[in-house]
C-alpha cells in the first residue's frame, strides 16, 4: 500500500508564486514599453527644439513665408508662417461650427431619441468604421464633392468641409460614449417630475455630458489641424503670401508650410520647417491643455 506525502499547499503556494512572477513580469514589459515611447518622444521633441534655436522670432510669426533662406534669419527682411497660421485658425473655426452641429446632434439623435432597431444598428456600426478610415479617402472624397461637384474650388469652405467629413464619425462616437455616461436614474427622475424629452436631453442629459462633449470635439479638432493630405487633396496651396479674407479664398495651413519647408534643397530651411513644428505643436499643447481644462472643471464627478 503506497501513501502519497504531495503537500497541497506547496503546490499551491508554487502555483500563488509563478502567478506573481507572470504579473511582476507584466508589468516590466510595459513599463519598459513606456519608457521606449516616452523616450522617443522626448528625443524628437529635443532634436525638434535644438534645430528650430533662434528661428521662431516675432517676425516668423507675423511675416509671409520665403524663398530666399536670408529672410527668416535675425535681421533679414522677415519671413514667417504667418499666412498658415491665419489659414489653419479659421479652417480649424469653420470646422469646428460644423462638427458641432452635424456630429453632436446626430450623436443626440442617435443616444435619445432613435428607436433601438436593426437600421439604427447598422448606422453606428458604420459610424465607427468611418473613423478608422485613412484621411486620403476623405481628401479624395473632399476633391469629387466639394471642389468639383459642388465647384467650390480649392477655397476655405471646401477644405473645412473636408476636414469636417475627416473627424466627423469620431465627434458622433466619442458624443455618444459621453451621453451613455450620464446615468438613467437622472432621466428617469427628470420624466417623474413631468419633464419632456426635449426638457430632460436640454437640462439633463446634455449638462452632465458636456465635459466629455467638449474633451472629444477639441481632440478631433487636434487631430484635423495637423492632417495633411485632406487639404493637399482639395487644393491647399504649400506657398501663400498673403493670408484668406473669406469663405472663398485659396489657403494655405501649418502642416502644408512645414511639408513645403521640409522638400526645399537649401540646408537652412530644415531649420525653419523645425521653427514651423514648434508653433503647430505648440498650438495643439493648447488645444489639449483647453480639452483638460474643460473635462476637469465642469466634470460633476470633480
Amino acid at each position: 500500500m503506497s501513501t502519497d506525502t504531495t503537500n497541497p499547499f506547496n503546490d499551491a503556494t508554487e502555483q500563488i508564486e509563478r502567478k506573481r512572477q507572470i504579473g511582476r513580469l507584466f508589468v516590466a514589459i510595459c513599463f519598459a514599453s513606456t519608457l521606449v515611447g516616452i523616450v522617443a518622444l522626448v528625443a524628437l521633441i529635443a532634436d525638434v527644439l535644438y534645430e528650430s534655436w533662434g528661428w521662431v522670432t516675432w517676425e516668423f510669426l507675423t511675416y509671409p513665408p520665403s524663398q530666399v533662406i536670408d529672410n527668416y534669419l535675425p535681421g533679414g527682411r522677415g519671413a514667417g508662417i504667418y499666412p498658415a497660421i491665419v489659414g489653419s485658425i479659421f479652417l480649424i473655426a469653420l470646422t469646428a461650427i460644423f462638427t458641432i452641429f452635424l456630429g453632436v446632434g446626430a450623436a443626440v439623435y442617435l443616444e435619445e431619441y432613435a428607436p433601438e432597431t436593426r437600421l439604427k444598428s447598422f448606422i453606428e456600426a458604420n459610424i465607427a468604421n468611418l473613423a478608422g478610415v485613412p484621411s486620403i479617402v476623405y481628401g479624395l472624397l473632399g476633391l469629387a464633392i466639394f471642389v468639383r461637384a459642388f465647384q467650390l474650388g480649392s477655397s476655405l469652405i471646401a477644405g473645412a468641409l473636408t476636414l469636417t467629413l475627416l473627424i466627423l464619425p469620431i465627434v458622433i462616437v466619442s458624443t455618444q460614449e459621453a451621453l451613455r455616461a450620464v446615468p438613467d436614474s437622472q432621466r428617469q427622475a427628470a420624466y417623474g417630475v413631468g419633464a419632456t424629452q426635449w426638457q430632460v436631453t436640454r437640462d439633463v442629459v446634455l449638462p452632465r455630458a458636456l465635459p466629455g462633449i467638449m474633451t472629444g470635439t477639441i481632440l478631433s479638432l487636434s487631430r484635423a489641424i495637423g492632417e495633411t493630405a485632406p487639404i493637399l487633396m482639395v487644393g491647399a496651396a504649400t506657398s501663400m503670401f498673403i493670408a484668406p479674407d473669406s469663405l472663398t479664398s485659396p489657403f494655405s495651413a501649418m502642416p502644408m508650410m512645414i511639408f513645403e519647408w521640409a522638400t526645399l534643397p537649401q540646408p537652412g530651411f530644415q531649420h525653419v520647417a523645425a521653427a514651423g513644428i514648434v508653433v503647430l505643436l505648440t498650438i495643439l499643447l493648447l488645444m489639449n491643455a483647453v480639452a483638460i481644462f474643460i473635462r476637469n472643471r465642469y466634470d460633476p464627478r470633480s
